[in-house]
């Protein structure tokens, strides 16, 4: 009889039947028997139907409109919650009176629910306000699934705006590993979020933290001032919040013909210009002159003068790789020397190689024992690219290359990146590249129609000279 004929009872039956696992290496005749499906329905059917009940959990929201009444068992709240346990031990009736936000209210059956089953589903709304009560009540096991899931769905589209939620949520739960998964996603994935409805909602502090990060991955700093420009008209701010967002535009990575644009155009920088007057005027002067001039006389290691992630193809290269665990791939692409004005005609030419089996450094002198070592990629390889100038030059001079591996993946849908790596030459420097992905496996959510989904950035950073004495 097929699983799709069964009845519901003789299913039942089934799933009820015990689990015989062999045993393991070295332990020969010992079996294990699992009856644990059976035991966490039991459980399920207990705290419904409330048999043997010895405690009577009465949920009320703050002002008291609403109220929800739960038979449950002590000995299960106290093994799954420390709160619990003490609550218990110090109660004078057979009642619980626990006080709780109307959306902690909602789902304050599902978390009980989880204590008897350890399982749960979710929806996005919810998972804010059940992250709360595994919060409150010390449920580690929940609170630390809760973030996994919240971190697995940031991508996700909902008409809340959740990430922004979340990330305010964890900053003052002090759950720090979600807190720091909100922020990097936002800043990855910024030049999406900057034309949606969730960039207007964002805080005075995230906006901060967000605009005094250099990882940002954006078109241009251009868009990022114009998205600045509508937060400030959305959500008027007081004068100093202004100033000090204003204040964190990399002005110097603006062409001067855009820097005389939002200067004469405006509204916002034309009530504020005093505070921004000495970085335009650095700015113009970084235009002016070459930057190898420049740093003998200013600090041109500040972030002022330091590129962000533009996408913009002035600064890199989208390099779809197709069948990505085969031989070598190879492109050239070209970028400015630099974001100064006075390089604007200069290009580089950039060699890029991906080897989805090079042999890492560490994996070397077993190779170079007997001898110079000739091959360097190798079958069980892992996966390294490298990126280097065609040609050399002068005007490199006081310059060094950042480069940029931002790697894309597919969520829910939507294209995001999910790893950026910086280097110099090498993706070897970082040691840990595409490390945890997994190119073979044909669902990977790496490869996007059988494709891996690259795209470099390379960033110009000045050196600082001595400075020079007038």
């Amino acid at each position: 009889m097929s699983a799709q004929t069964l009845t519901a009872n003789e299913q039942f039956a089934v799933d009820s039947l015990p689990t015989v696992d062999g045993p393991p290496d070295g332990d020969a005749g010992r079996d294990t028997i699992s009856h644990s499906v059976s035991i966490v329905q039991r459980l399920e059917a207990l705290l419904l139907q409330g048999n043997g009940s010895d405690v009577f959990l009465r949920v009320e929201t703050r002002n008291a409109d609403e109220v929800k009444v739960i038979q449950a068992h002590s000995l299960v709240l106290s093994l799954q919650s420390p709160i619990f346990e003490k609550m218990l031990l110090t109660r004078n009736s057979s009642t619980l009176i626990l006080k709780e936000t109307s959306d902690c209210t909602a789902v304050f059956a599902k978390f009980i629910r989880y204590l008897y089953c350890g399982e749960i589903s979710i929806h996005l709304d919810q998972a804010t306000p059940l992250h709360k009560l595994a919060s409150k009540y010390h449920v580690h096991s929940l609170q630390q699934g809760l973030t996994h899931y919240m971190t697995q769905n940031l991508a996700r589209d909902s008409p809340s705006a959740h990430v922004v939620g979340w990330y305010e949520y964890a900053l003052h739960a002090g759950d720090v590993t979600l807190r720091d998964n909100c922020l990097q996603y936002l800043a990855w994935n910024l030049s999406s979020v900057l034309h949606n409805g969730e960039w207007v909602t964002i805080s005075n502090h995230l906006l901060m933290s967000l605009l005094q990060r250099s990882d940002l991955i954006l078109q241009s700093e251009m868009e990022l001032f114009a998205a600045l420009e509508a937060w400030i008209i959305h959500n008027a701010p007081d004068g100093l919040t202004v100033e000090n967002a204003l204040r964190a535009v990399r002005y110097a990575m603006m062409p001067p013909r855009e820097l005389f644009r939002i200067q004469t155009q405006s509204t916002i920088l034309a009530r504020y210009q005093e505070s921004v007057r000495d970085l335009l005027y650095m700015s113009y002067q970084f235009h002016s002159s070459s930057p190898l001039h420049m740093a003998k006389y200013f600090d041109v290691n500040c972030s002022l003068f330091m590129p962000r992630n533009y996408l913009s193809p002035v600064w890199g290269s989208l390099w779809v790789i197709n069948n990505p665990t085969r031989d070598d791939r190879s492109t050239s692409f070209q970028t400015q020397l630099g974001p100064s004005e006075h390089d604007a005609s200069k290009r580089v030419t950039w060699n890029a190689l991906f080897s989805p089996r090079w042999l890492p450094l560490s994996m070397r002198s077993v190779f170079t024992e007997m001898g110079p070592m000739q091959p360097t990629r190798v079958e069980g390889g892992r996966p390294c690219i490298i990126i280097t100038p065609a040609t050399s030059s002068a005007d490199f001079a006081g310059v060094t290359f950042q480069k940029t591996m931002l790697v894309m993946a597919q969520q829910h849908g939507k294209l995001v990146v999910k790893h950026v790596y910086n280097f110099h030459q090498s993706t070897e420097e970082n040691g840990d590249f595409l490390d945890d992905v997994d190119l073979y496996r044909q669902t990977s959510e790496y490869l996007i129609d059988g494709s891996l989904c690259l795209h470099i950035v390379v960033k110009p950073l000045y050196q600082t000279l001595i400075t020079t004495k007038n």
